[in-house]
């Protein structure tokens, strides 16, 4: 019990960064889900948005931060 205890505490303080994260780019005014690529379709009731290039972009930045990371800890 003691290891599932840790693992959600880690999964908590991650939410709480990425969280953070977030915020603190919408203060700064990053383009984050008005980026090209981001898809939204508007009608009459409904509003669908998938923000693909966003999406993309984020891969590619947390990608390159945990390859660092590896190549750090060899």
């Amino acid at each position: 019990m003691n290891d599932l205890g840790r693992i959600l505490i880690g999964i908590g303080l991650l939410l709480l960064v990425c969280g953070a994260v977030v915020l603190l780019a919408g203060r700064l005014g990053l383009p984050l889900g008005r980026l090209p690529g981001d898809i939204t379709w508007r009608g009459k009731h409904t509003t669908v948005y998938f923000p693909l290039g966003s999406s993309i972009l984020i891969s590619v930045v947390l990608s390159l931060v945990f390859w660092l990371l590896s190549s750090l800890r060899r």
